[in-house]
């Protein structure tokens, strides 16, 4: 498959083509209704139209992509999984129950900007780290300057889900080197590929529409 190349095709048919543990970094946000769900409100307003129209992913499918992420990591290799306040109280221990992943560290994500909410206005995301075996961080995790809060505002939005390119590129930089290959298999507005060119990774991720200002959406 090519590098630094945006495909538009299903995640599960781009991880299809990995082999078994040849990936050192993996971005995975998954889409679904979340809150909104939880909540049963379903009342979405017209900020929220282009969240609600996106594909979403069942548990089941999220589960999926889950094993075959962890096919694909290397031994302690990162993956960086985005979640919402109502998956991180609860717990993700469905999603890695076939896996051997485990939660390593989090990062709370401030927008810096306020957000919508029915009760709280939402201002904050949560990355969780997860690692594959052995879990350990000496001579893995180089960069000790990253706090666990990380505050970076996105003043353009091409995707309803875009997530910060400085954290994205101090991350990948973190745990790993020049020439790795960092995967999304969710990529949305493609960032995370922005961001391993920026620190001169090779990039492979996809997803099911364009979502940039010549794309379809």
């Amino acid at each position: 498959m090519k590098f630094n190349f945006k495909y538009f095709i299903n995640g599960f048919e781009l991880l299809s083509n990995l082999k078994d543990d040849s990936i050192p970094v993996v971005f995975f946000d998954p889409q679904y209704r979340g809150i909104l769900d939880k909540m049963s409100y379903g009342n979405e307003g017209k900020r929220q139209i282009k969240r609600s129209e996106l594909e979403q992913m069942d548990e089941i499918t999220i589960k999926k992509f889950m094993e075959e992420i962890n096919r694909v990591l290397m031994e302690t290799g990162h993956l960086f999984l985005w979640v919402d306040k109502f998956h991180l109280c609860q717990g993700i221990a469905p999603w890695i129950r076939n896996t051997n992943l485990t939660i390593v560290d989090m990062i709370v994500w401030d927008k810096e900007r306020m957000g919508m909410g029915y009760r709280t206005r939402k201002q904050s995301e949560y990355l969780l780290i997860l690692q594959k075996p052995p879990i350990r961080a000496k001579n893995i995790w180089k960069t000790r300057n990253i706090r666990d809060v990380w505050s970076e505002k996105i003043d353009v939005k091409i995707h309803p889900h875009q997530k910060p390119r400085g954290l994205q590129e101090i991350l990948i930089e973190a745990v790993s080197n020049e020439g790795d290959v960092i995967l999304d298999p969710a990529a949305g507005s493609f960032s995370v590929m922005d961001s391993a060119i920026v620190k001169n990774r090779l990039f492979l991720g996809s997803d099911l529409k364009d979502f940039t200002e010549n794309g379809t959406n």
